[in-house]
């Protein structure tokens, strides 16, 4: 693999990386509701998961699950389900509009496990995250010449720079939190972000 390849690699990824998905919307949610702390366990729950479907991509057990069309199914109904789970909260309150501000982010620290898990589930139950790995890896990968230590290399730099984007929505939202705080800005987030998480697990189990 040499530093063209590897660069066009990364324009791909990037490109990838900035459109909108699940995890956004995921971490937005909680990055409001959990203040940046929340924000930041969430995206650390995302990138561990993250890491785990590339590693299992670069090592060929990617290509095993996803040939095993029950296992695969099974995957899909759960990650949509989440989604939906998770899209249902975000619009519960937007309806209820009950938010105290500070107050209610130091009341949200205590539940930063739940952050993690959050993102963790979010980006792992994503089948759609191990059919990348799998369609876009071997295009850069040369399996005559090339080792495992360059499919994780491509696997572990989705997830960087995955990370790093959602680091930089965290920091956007930090800088702007007061706005943010607002009730009626806060319901029309949460109304946004539910919707678009229901839309993503419907899309999931609509996809063929």
């Amino acid at each position: 693999m040499t530093w063209s390849s590897y660069s066009s690699y990364l324009v791909i990824v990037v490109l990838i990386v900035l459109a909108p998905g699940p995890d956004t919307m995921v971490m937005l949610k909680n990055s409001l509701s959990g203040g940046t702390r929340g924000g930041f366990l969430t995206t650390a729950g995302i990138f561990v998961a993250n890491s785990v479907q590339g590693t299992a991509a670069a090592l060929g057990l990617g290509v095993v699950i996803a040939q095993s069309q029950p296992v695969f199914v099974t995957l899909k109904w759960v990650g949509a389900a989440y989604l939906v789970f998770l899209g249902f909260q975000a619009l519960r309150g937007a309806w209820r509009g009950d938010y105290s501000g500070v107050a209610a982010v130091k009341q949200q620290r205590t539940s930063g496990f739940r952050r993690f898990r959050e993102g963790f589930l979010s980006n792992i139950t994503n089948p759609k995250v191990l059919v990348l790995y799998l369609s876009v890896l071997p295009q850069f990968l040369d399996p005559v010449t090339t080792s495992a230590w360059h499919a994780l290399l491509l696997a572990y730099t989705v997830a960087v720079l995955g990370a790093i984007w959602l680091l930089t929505l965290l920091f956007f939202v930090h800088r702007v939190r007061t706005w943010l705080e607002r009730r009626q800005v806060r319901r029309a987030l949460d109304g946004v972000t539910g919707t678009a998480l229901i839309g993503f697990g419907a899309a999931l189990v609509l996809e063929s």
